[in-house]
């Protein structure tokens, strides 16, 4: 695939749309407090990090999520195949090897549920960011 076919503009907005959706996604609105549970993660355990290092390299991430993605749809994608191609991404491979890990690990269906369904969606996001914008 040619490079220069690829739109950095969307792979950008794909990327900052995930970073922006799992803020929300693991903040006390949405799941963030069932997601310290299931992790046994506490309040302090979250201090004691380094916070500029932490969402630096998931920005990191998501614009290589986002990159391939934008690889794997290619130059001809629509609003509708970013939709299906990026759910498909996100169900298919990565929740469901989130939930060979989780089986093998011995977390709860509740983790999977919080982290597999947050990939599915940023994924389906993402390939229509993608997709729509050519």
């Amino acid at each position: 695939m040619d490079l220069s076919a690829l739109n950095i503009y969307a792979i950008l907005v794909a990327a900052v749309s995930s970073f922006a959706l799992g803020g929300i996604w693991y903040s006390p609105l949405l799941f963030g407090k069932s997601w310290m549970v299931e992790t046994g993660l506490t309040e302090e355990d979250a201090k004691k990090q380094n916070m500029a290092k932490t969402f630096g390299l998931a920005f990191l991430a998501n614009l290589v999520i986002a990159f391939n993605l934008a690889m794997f749809l290619g130059a001809e994608s629509t609003l509708h195949t970013g939709l299906f191609y990026g759910f498909l991404a996100g169900f298919g491979w990565v929740a469901m090897s989130l939930a060979i890990n989780d089986l093998f690990e011995q977390r709860s269906f509740k983790l999977f549920a919080i982290n597999a369904g947050f990939n599915t969606v940023i994924f389906t996001l993402m390939g229509a960011i993608i997709g729509a914008w050519h």
